[in-house]
């Protein structure tokens, strides 16, 4: 028997975590004006955020959420298939399916779950799994419990997907990737992945968590901007988005044909086991798509803010190793490449009063470590014009 348990082992491999300079640390935060950030008690400005509308901290989310409470009270108090299902809940889902012009949608309490409750409903042991390389951990994890057997292709490649949605013998196939994809910012073509699936007899479900109230008319998502929703919408579609980014709130949805969507409230383990999301999120979250869709200049700033970002850091590019890489979306990218060097950008930024997290192993590939710029309609040009000044000091010279 060996001396030494293996619970001992933790401490040495924090360590090791420690000098790969991988360990990651919460900070405690407490919103402030705009984009800024109370961080572990000090000022930022934050370019780390998902509020890509600013929305989190609307006054007609708050006081929606607060009348929710005085009628319902705080907890749902039970599953949405017990008691949990409040009629604010019914509501929202509706009200969800004809923003995003689908028939049914299906309210869940957080965007992970959402994921690996649905997909091991659609597929399981003998069906064929499709993911693109760079889909989020949610969309992975939710492929490993399936049991499906799971056909990984190279990012974006639509030649490869296309063998192997042909060379696969199984029945029901069902091919999962990204809308927007989180460390990158690149849209899926989701047309071209629409004409595989149909070519193949093949499901697609698509995450849309930072596409949605960003891309789109009025906001309503990668979907409707690809021309895929209303009368054009596709039996062989599952539309996925969270309610936590653009949105604001907390949450998320899928949304699809009737009769898929009915499928999901029977089968999806983390809907039917968990407690439903409180009445007070959801009256918020329909206070929420009444201003994605009618601001429009939210979106309008923050398109400014992406195109002042991308120009003003084009010299800085053309000096240095680093790259941006191609995003039309909040999700900007400043690849840096070892993870020291992005970690010492990042404190060099947090010393200057900006937040911008550095990302790194397992999350991006090695050697693309990377500073992970979120931009979002509170960000003033300001805002940006102090960003890209600090980062032409940090960078290193020629």
């Amino acid at each position: 028997m060996s001396a030494v348990s293996w619970i001992d082992e933790f401490p040495a491999r924090i360590a090791a975590l420690d000098a790969a300079h991988l360990r990651r640390a919460r900070r405690a935060v407490v919103p402030a004006k705009g984009a800024h950030l109370l961080v572990d008690g000090t000022p930022m400005l934050a370019f780390c955020s998902n509020d890509y509308l600013g929305l989190a901290a609307h006054s007609a989310l708050a006081e929606a959420a607060c009348a929710a409470t005085r009628e319902f009270g705080m907890g749902s108090g039970g599953s949405a298939l017990v008691s949990g299902h409040s009629t604010a809940n019914a509501e929202l889902e509706e009200d969800l399916a004809r923003f995003v012009q689908l028939p049914r949608a299906l309210y869940f309490y957080a965007g992970y779950a959402t994921n690996v409750g649905i997909i091991p409903a659609l597929v399981g042991a003998g069906d064929a799994l499709f993911s693109d390389e760079l889909n989020h951990a949610c969309l992975i994890d939710g492929a490993r419990l399936s049991r499906a057997t799971v056909h990984r292709y190279p990012h974006a490649d639509l030649a490869a997907l296309s063998a192997l949605l042909a060379a696969s013998p199984a029945r029901r196939k069902l091919v999962i990737t990204d809308a927007v994809f989180s460390m990158d910012g690149d849209v899926a073509d989701l047309r071209a992945l629409l004409a595989l699936c149909e070519r193949h007899d093949a499901l697609l479900l698509i995450d849309d968590a930072h596409g949605f109230g960003v891309l789109g008319p009025q906001g309503r998502g990668t979907l409707a901007e690809a021309g895929l929703t209303g009368a054009h919408a596709s039996p062989r579609v599952l539309y996925m988005a969270t309610l936590s980014k653009a949105a604001g709130v907390a949450g998320a949805f899928v949304a699809g044909p009737g009769p898929l969507i009915e499928w999901l409230v029977q089968k999806a383990r983390s809907y039917i086991f968990a407690t439903a999301a409180p009445a007070l999120l959801a009256r918020a979250l329909q206070a929420s798509l009444r201003v994605i869709a009618t601001d429009d200049w939210r979106r309008t700033q923050l398109h400014a803010r992406i195109d002042q970002l991308r120009a003003g850091l084009a010299p800085l590019l053309q000096r240095t190793s680093w790259r941006l890489a191609e995003s039309r979306t909040p999700v900007q990218a400043l690849v840096i490449g070892a993870n020291d060097e992005a970690l010492a950008v990042m404190e060099g930024l947090r010393a200057r009063g900006l937040w911008v997290p550095a990302i790194r192993p397992p999350t991006v590939p090695e050697g693309t470590a990377r500073l992970r710029i979120a931009l979002s309609a509170a960000h003033t040009e300001a805002d940006v014009a102090q960003l890209l000044h600090a980062l032409a000091k940090l960078a290193p010279h020629a």
